[in-house]
Order: C-alpha cells, then structure tokens, then sequence
C-alpha cells in the first residue's frame, strides 16, 4: 500500500467527521440557538442553519465517494 492510498482514506475519515460537524452545526443553529440568543434575528440562524445543514448533505455524498473510492477499489499496482 503506497503513501497516496493510506492520504486518501486518512482524508476520506476526516470527511466523516466534517460530515458530523457541519450537521451538528446546522441542527443548532436551526433549532437551539433561537432559544439561546434570543435578542437576535431568527431568520438569520435560520439560513445559517439551512446552509450549513444542506451543505452537510452534500458533504455525505462526497465523503461516501471517497471512502468507496479509497477503502473498497483495487490499486492498479495490485493487478
């Protein structure tokens, strides 16, 4: 196993934990921090809520990509 192959899936872990991060985030913003900052726009954690949280739906498709792409195909070396 090259140095490349072992990047790609340390990269493809991270991803899931970005994955983690941007859906918490987008959870909080949409449903606990209206309750916590109650002096501001709710509007505002609302779009900050929505963007973070589709953006971590799309950061699921990617991560999925790369894990199948680093953990599951052969390397051309192995052939």
């Amino acid at each position: 196993m090259n140095s490349n192959k072992i990047l790609q899936q340390f990269h493809a872990m991270f991803g899931i934990f970005m994955v983690i991060f941007y859906l918490g985030a987008g959870t909080f913003f949409l449903f606990f921090a209206p309750g916590i900052f109650t002096g501001m726009n709710k509007a505002i954690f609302g779009i900050i809520g929505a963007v973070f949280f589709f953006y971590g739906l799309y950061r699921i498709y990617t991560t999925y990509k790369l894990i199948v792409e680093a953990f599951f195909t052969k390397d051309k070396d192995e052939d």
